[in-house]
């Protein structure tokens, strides 16, 4: 399909207001202004290797909340220092220079352990050590006394952004919290869009399910990693009336979703009657409508515009009405729905969603206020904590934990490129091959073939670029400009797409040893760079495959604690008791509940994902893992149904005939998560049924039979995500079985 240039123009505009670019311009700028601070103060060479302190310190900065950022800068020049100075002491011995960065690299790669707040760490203590490598020594100058005034030059550049990000994240939180705000909603509409395709007739299907599954499941695990990234930065510190405004849009986005995902109930069984295509593709039109509409909220939130009024598409949903020809009656043994019943419920439970987008543009324009007893629960209990715990360092000692394995793998494979870099004919840039290393060597095999390609053609591309930039023959302010705007795009899009940071890493590295060394061949610096990029990637590549830890070994427990997350949540969806107090007091207990079935779900997509780049041998059986995902979303959509059903007609429901059947199948769920197939069914209490007799309409008559039909149809799916967990496991069990004999006649 060609993309208009109007798309290809909001897109672009979409990246360019977005939060890690704005991210990428204040480190630029902070790095530029603390350089130009100590050249004005104490030289050139004083703010070269001040800009190294800068440089080495700028990973940990990204957005996020202003609660605790010192303490996120700090371990990287902390740590950082020492590393930078024990390299400038042993840089004339090349011995002791491997034998200090090969323990080195292991300590610091075990960061790690922290997952995404340790990465950046030990990313900024790598660069202490490589970049200290690249500081040339101070000829005539003793050593020691060359190296305490080098690294205290590093250490001023350091300690002085140190300050700088502290006081640049919290003046441009504000601008942090819309903005991920906004990229909720564009995350939002995206999975909108793609549930909708499943709003096809099945005489004009497009993609095979499957195909379309996998797109869902990517989707959702992209929304909630968002979700969680967008919580920590908006829902901290609400106390004005614009930021609770704005944490009560990124709470109705989650609303959104849950909607989302239960929109899609009975769209098969109504797709399975004869006539269904005008309805089927009038509701997904509205989702496209309503898609439509949260992109424009984006926009005119990046933008600073009052966004439009959201037109109303309830009138739309009330006018879709299944024509009515003749059709056989239900019999009296059966309880299937009508497909008019069918086609209004669909339509009904999409209405639900178009009512949370007409709550969600009334709030961004200020025409209604936010739940504030929700978003003052959600402040403390929603955001990840900031602090740093000694616990996931202490787990590390086991033979299977990944990120040791992952530092020991890193370790050995800097040995071996520092010791190629030492027997290369030019070694005058013997750090690129190392820096390569620490870019592309990533825990799992899937992210570093992915960085290694990015890098070989981001250094290609950035050799180019920086050779056409260099022979314009650029004044030394147009020098510093460029290599400050490439600070900015490496910095900004390192996490979100590395190839740009590969193209502007490379021109920052090409542009900088330009100045540094006037008098060289640029044409020799750009094969040499080129050829130390592909020798650095090939070592990573090669040591990805030592002591591998394949997401197969990940993969039990990710079961375990999906079943468990979806049980629990079960638990709390289906307690009766919290309907009093909806109105009056958060439902913590099934909020947070909620929280871990969707993050534990999203951690067993990503890994499952990831697992597609491995060998064939290796990976885990796809197949009962995609459909468990899938049962997992369904039944997170049925309790949703439910749970909307018990809201909306709270006022007239009878709690004394609900109580029963509720309990009964939240027990049913438990049993049947908690323990395997054979021994859940010996303890699964009977289960619940609407009864033979046909279904009345939900909205003339009483709740009770659709309730009970809900309830049973989750009971089902709990049963069938049990069998997909036991077949994921016995997979697994039996290719570890098969697996040892082999190893043993090997040994």
């Amino acid at each position: 399909m060609r993309i208009s240039p109007e798309h290809r123009l909001r897109a672009a505009l979409r990246v360019a207001l977005s939060h890690y670019v704005f991210n990428g311009l204040s480190v630029a700028f902070g790095l530029l202004l603390i350089s130009a601070g100590v050249h004005g103060w104490l030289g050139a060479a004083a703010a070269a290797s001040a800009s190294v302190g800068v440089i080495v310190t700028a990973p940990p900065d990204l957005p996020g909340p202003a609660r605790g950022k010192f303490w996120q800068m700090l371990p990287a020049p902390l740590l950082g220092v020492p590393l930078f100075f024990g390299v400038q002491m042993l840089h004339p011995s090349e011995l002791a220079l491997g034998m200090l960065i090969v323990p080195a690299s292991f300590v610091a790669f075990l960061a790690m352990a922290w997952g995404k707040r340790g990465v950046p760490i030990a990313v900024a203590l790598m660069f202490s050590m490589v970049f200290s490598m690249a500081v040339p020594p101070t000829p005539g100058v003793d050593p020691l006394t060359a190296a305490l005034a080098t690294t205290g030059h590093f250490a001023l550049g350091a300690a002085l952004y140190v300050v700088y990000s502290v006081v640049a994240n919290h003046a441009l939180n504000a601008r942090y919290r819309v903005q991920s705000v906004a990229d909720a909603l564009l995350a939002l509409a995206a999975l909108m869009r793609v549930q909708a395709r499943q709003f096809t007739p099945v005489d004009l299907q497009g993609p095979p399910a499957p195909a379309l599954a996998g797109a869902l499941l990517h989707r959702q695990a992209a929304l909630a990693e968002q979700l969680q990234a967008a919580r920590n930065i908006v829902l901290e510190s609400p106390r004005t009336p614009r930021r609770q405004r704005l944490a009560g849009m990124l709470l109705l986005v989650l609303e959104m979703r849950d909607h989302l995902l239960a929109c899609e109930l009975d769209l098969d069984t109504l797709k399975a009657h004869p006539g269904h295509a005008p309805v089927v593709v009038g509701l997904r039109d509205v989702l496209h409508h309503v898609a439509d509409e949260m992109e424009r909220l984006a926009d005119a939130m990046l933008i600073g515009r009052r966004p439009t009024a959201f037109a109303d598409h309830r009138p739309h949903l009330a006018a879709l009405r299944w024509d009515e020809v003749p059709q056989p009656q239900p019999g009296p043994e059966s309880a299937n729905p009508s497909p008019r019943l069918l086609a209004r419920g669909l339509a009904d439970r999409i209405g639900h969603i178009n009512d949370e987008a007409l709550r969600m543009i009334a709030l961004a324009r200020g025409e209604a206020e936010p739940n504030l007893a929700v978003v003052r629960a959600n402040w403390q209990m929603f955001v990840s904590p900031t602090a740093w715990s000694w616990h996931p360092f202490n787990g590390l000692w086991r033979w299977d934990a990944p990120p040791l394995r992952h530092a020991i793998r890193a370790a050995l494979a800097m040995g071996v490129g520092y010791a190629v870099a030492q027997a290369l004919p030019w070694g005058t840039h013997a750090y690129w091959i190392l820096l390569t290393i620490v870019v592309v060597l990533r825990g799992s095999l899937a992210q570093t073939l992915e960085r290694r390609n990015s890098r070989v053609a981001g250094t290609l591309l950035g050799c180019v670029l920086a050779l056409g930039l260099l022979s314009m023959h650029p004044t030394a302010l147009g020098l510093i400009v460029c290599l400050t705007l490439a600070q900015a795009v490496a910095h900004g899009f390192a996490v979100r797409r590395y190839l740009i940071t590969a193209v502007a890493a490379t021109v920052l590295g090409l542009v900088q040893s330009h100045m540094l060394h006037a008098g060289s061949s640029t044409a020799f610096a750009l094969f040499e760079r080129l050829a130390d990029t592909l020798i650095g990637t090939g070592v990573a590549w090669a040591f990805s495959y030592v002591l591998p830890s394949w997401e197969r070994t990940q993969i039990p427990a990710l079961v375990s604690r999906t079943l468990a997350a979806q049980a629990l949540h079960a638990r709390e969806a289906l307690a009766l008791g919290q309907l009093q107090a909806v109105d009056n007091a958060p439902e913590l207990a099934w909020r947070l509940a909620r929280r871990e079935a969707y993050d534990s779900l999203s951690a067993l997509v990503q890994a499952t994902q990831r697992s597609l780049s491995e060998p064939r041998a290796v990976r885990p059986p796809l197949e009962p893992l995609e459909r468990l995902q899938v049962h997992c979303y369904q039944l997170l959509a049925q309790l949703t149904a439910v749970k909307t059903m018990l809201l909306l007609r709270r006022g007239h429901l009878e709690p004394e005939r609900l109580q029963a059947p509720l309990a009964t199948t939240a027990e049913a769920i438990g049993n049947a998560l908690s323990a395997p197939r054979a021994a859940a069914d010996a303890a699964m209490p009977p289960r619940v049924s609407p009864g033979p007799e046909p279904l009345p309409d939900p909205f003339d008559a009483q709740l009770g039979p659709w309730l009970l039909r809900r309830l049973g149809l989750a009971v089902g799916l709990a049963e069938e995500l049990r069998s997909d967990a036991d077949q994921v496991l016995q997979s697994m069990n039996t290719k570890a079985t098969d697996a040892q004999p082999v190893a043993e006649r090997s040994a």
